[in-house]
């Protein structure tokens, strides 16, 4: 693998599980996007977690699924793959809470008739646990997601873009169909107080769902 964006160090494991990742990547994307392409986003996605406090061994693997997300975004934004599903990006500050949340309940019920994807503007370290806790009581497991940045292909392959909280910070693209959901921040909050914030955000994902003419699938 070329080492021409690598900006983070990497330890040996890193570096096989990189190469590993970027063959897997190249596989997926055969005919789509090159090698450059494919280890650029792989190690700038990378370099988006390394300073963050991930455990270390996990990182490559984070890195693998970020890139995979901006590249499917990029090759719809540059009209090489288009599935004619909507797709929708839930923006928060720290993408820890309510975006992934609203994630959760977008995919549990669109199933494969839609793509969500989420992202902070401030990322935190990890999902918040008690918003893990209340969707769990859903039957809705999230303890798998993290939190993540957003590039400009991810929000220029949106279809909408959701922001909650993020003010200022949130991207502005002329032209793209903004909704902002004001939502209380389950951040330092028990889970008698995130069940109501849980329970608003299914029944906005539902009337986005609606509005997009996606039919829910059964509980």
């Amino acid at each position: 693998m070329s080492n021409t964006y690598e900006r983070a160090p990497l330890t040996l494991d890193q570096q096989v599980a990189l190469t590993t990742a970027a063959t897997r990547l190249a596989t997926d994307f055969e005919g789509t996007f090159g090698t450059e392409t494919i280890e650029r986003f792989l190690h700038t996605s990378y370099d988006q977690f390394a300073g963050r406090a991930v455990v270390a061994n996990f990182l490559p693997l984070l890195a693998e699924r970020f890139a995979r997300q901006r590249l499917t975004a990029l090759a719809k934004v540059e009209g090489l793959s288009q599935d004619g599903r909507p797709t929708v990006l839930f923006l928060c500050v720290h993408n820890a809470g309510r975006s992934q949340m609203a994630l959760g309940f977008f995919q549990h019920h669109a199933g494969n008739a839609a793509i969500a994807w989420s992202g902070g503007s401030e990322p935190g370290e990890r999902v918040n646990a008690v918003a893990v806790a209340a969707m769990a009581e859903r039957g809705i497991d999230i303890s798998g997601e993290y939190p993540k940045p957003w590039t400009d292909e991810i929000v220029r392959a949106a279809d909408v873009v959701v922001t909650m909280g993020c003010g200022d910070a949130c991207p502005v693209f002329p032209g793209k169909r903004y909704e902002d959901w004001t939502l209380e921040d389950p951040a330092g909050q028990g889970l008698d107080a995130v069940r109501p914030i849980r329970d608003e955000i299914e029944r906005r994902v539902h009337a986005l769902l609606d509005q997009l003419g996606v039919t829910a699938q059964p509980a």
